[in-house]
């Protein structure tokens, strides 16, 4: 047993001793970093609920390949955006701008929101419209009270 510990701990040191730092993305770490902030808001066209920059599918990897040649290039970053809007559209972005093409997606949640609101309550009134109300007789309500003053009784006892 110990030589099995032994023998697994040595193995464990020497797979460290060859472990290296991971290599960096790019050649300067401040593109990587706009390239990171600016995939971060960026819908990948593939993926759909994934950003650019967690995507790891083909097209997620050639456009990160193109954002970072445009900010090697010296663009800014609202003309990398406006690039990227002009070739894919506003699906591209998280946050599309609100304007008249996409005003079903801002507001269309809402209006889902108040047409079930209205629909679960115009359900509910309906429900208890169909319920018959009794009023109970008074032997019933006095039947109700020594149940009642029954279960006290008991519960004293205990």
């Amino acid at each position: 047993m110990k030589s099995l510990f032994f023998l697994f701990a040595t193995t464990l040191c020497f797979s460290l001793s060859f472990a290296k730092d991971a290599a960096p993305l790019a050649a300067d770490p401040l593109v990587e970093q706009r390239l990171i902030g600016i995939s971060e808001e960026m819908r990948c066209l593939v993926c759909q609920n994934e950003s650019l920059a967690g995507s790891r599918s083909d097209l997620a990897n050639d456009l990160r390949r193109e954002i970072r040649t445009l900010i090697q290039e010296g663009k800014s970053d609202d003309q990398i955006r406006t690039f990227m809007v002009e070739r894919y559209g506003d699906f591209v972005l998280y946050r599309p701008p609100v304007k008249p093409i996409t005003w079903l997606l801002w507001i269309g949640p809402f209006v889902i929101l108040v047409i079930g609101i209205v629909g679960l309550l115009s359900y509910l009134r309906r429900r208890n419209l169909s319920i018959p109300s009794t009023a109970l007789s008074k032997t019933d309500n006095e039947k109700i009270d020594a149940l009642l003053n029954q279960d006290r009784k008991y519960r004293r006892n205990d």
